[in-house]
């Protein structure tokens, strides 16, 4: 007896579950109009073809708020209301599509069209769809963007490169600048980079060179130096601008200079106090004022370079041994100075010409017999020349 007592309730579940259902009732609202069914059907598909209506292929069918398969099995329940969504036309770019979408980010995707959050929609993809209406939507790319030493993938829909860096959040700063540059549109490679550019104003110190001033000095020997005044460099002070490209020193630029010590030029005493003095050279005894180490060539009628054979020297005396020839402002200031060159002997200043340039030089004379006896074409070395005594009264003090 037992036993039986607690099968009972079981085998009463048994028996009503075999009896026919009660039927229930099953509003469905389609736009302004409704229909209300009552029966033991459960599968929506069944219940809209019971209520007579016609579906299109992009219609909904939605219970308790979510979209449901027209297979869906519904739960059992005394009142069961389903809603049917009617698809629009919605033309996205030109192109249109119906759906039963709820928003527009929906009616996107139903469309085959991936949305990225850069992607750029008008209206936005959670606006709602109530009537047909016109999307446009501008996809977005990847682009890679090396910055700070580093490359970052980003995703735009932006119409310029500047646009598409604010987007991503590392806009360009201050100085900062871009390839491509910010304003055009965005490059086909899908590369962009950004330069770091930073600036620095600095004061850097220059040296400034002093000059040199010579002065006649009646204290001092001739052909000496003396230092009367000592130079003393001066010191200016820029303003520089540096710029910087990803921490590295592109340019430099003077805004500004200013002296604030000027130099002072050196004071430099040439002698102009001739001193007669004695010495032998090649066992002649000569009484000289002034000696200058010179470089030496030799020269003849027909020895000297020219196109023609020139007998007589630039003062008429003939070409000979004893006339020798200095460049011409010597040769104007020095006519007829008497001379003792070691190893030719004495001359008087009687010729001009062209000369070594860097070089003090002297030509000596000789006729074309005595340039070949004598070896004129060994010449070709430096000398000193000795100044004969008397001191002439006008003196050539600086020799240059």
């Amino acid at each position: 007896m037992k036993i039986l007592h607690g099968l009972a309730p079981a085998i009463l579940f048994f028996l009503l579950a075999c009896q026919p259902g009660t039927p229930s009732t099953v509003n469905i609202l389609d736009g302004k109009n409704s229909y209300t069914l009552t029966t033991n059907e459960r599968e929506a598909g069944k219940l809209i073809v019971q209520a007579g209506i016609v579906l299109g292929s992009a219609d909904r069918v939605f219970f308790d708020g979510y979209a449901v398969p027209l297979s869906q099995q519904l739960a059992p329940a005394k009142t069961t209301t389903l809603q049917i969504r009617r698809a629009m036309t919605i033309t996205i770019n030109g192109r249109a599509i119906q759906s039963a979408a709820l928003t527009v980010g929906e009616a996107m995707s139903e469309a085959g069209l991936q949305l990225y959050a850069a992607e750029q929609l008008d209206p936005p993809a959670d606006t709602p769809i109530t009537n047909a209406m016109t999307v446009t939507y501008t996809p977005s790319r990847e682009f890679i963007v090396s910055v700070d030493g580093r490359q970052v993938r980003i995703r735009s829909a932006a119409r310029t490169v500047g646009g598409a860096l604010a987007e991503a959040g590392i806009p360009l700063l201050g100085l900062d600048s871009s390839q491509p540059s910010e304003n055009e549109v965005l490059p086909q490679d899908g590369q962009i980079r950004i330069m770091r550019i930073s600036e620095s104003v600095v004061l850097a110190q220059k040296s400034i060179p002093f000059n040199s001033e010579f002065q006649s000095s009646a204290n001092v020997e001739l052909d000496r130096q003396e230092i009367l005044q000592p130079g003393q460099p001066g010191l200016a002070v820029s303003r520089v601008r540096i710029r910087y490209q990803d921490g590295v020193e592109v340019a430099r630029q003077t805004e500004s200079e200013t002296v604030v010590r000027p130099p002072k030029d050196r004071v430099v005493g040439y002698g102009t106090k001739p001193v007669v003095k004695t010495a032998t050279v090649d066992g002649v005894q000569i009484q000289y004022w002034r000696a200058v180490q010179m470089f030496a060539t030799a020269y003849s009628p027909c020895n000297s370079a020219a196109d023609r054979c020139y007998p007589s020297t630039a003062s008429g005396k003939p070409v000979q041994k004893g006339v020798v020839a200095f460049i011409y402002r010597w040769y104007v200031n020095m006519r007829g100075q008497a001379l003792y060159i070691p190893g030719y002997g004495f001359a008087t200043v009687e010729d001009t010409g062209g000369g070594i340039p860097g070089k003090a030089w002297i030509d000596l004379g000789y006729t074309d017999a005595q340039y070949v006896s004598e070896g004129g074409g060994q010449w070709g070395r430096w000398v000193t020349v000795y100044f004969l005594a008397p001191v002439p009264t006008n003196i050539m003090y600086v020799l240059e």
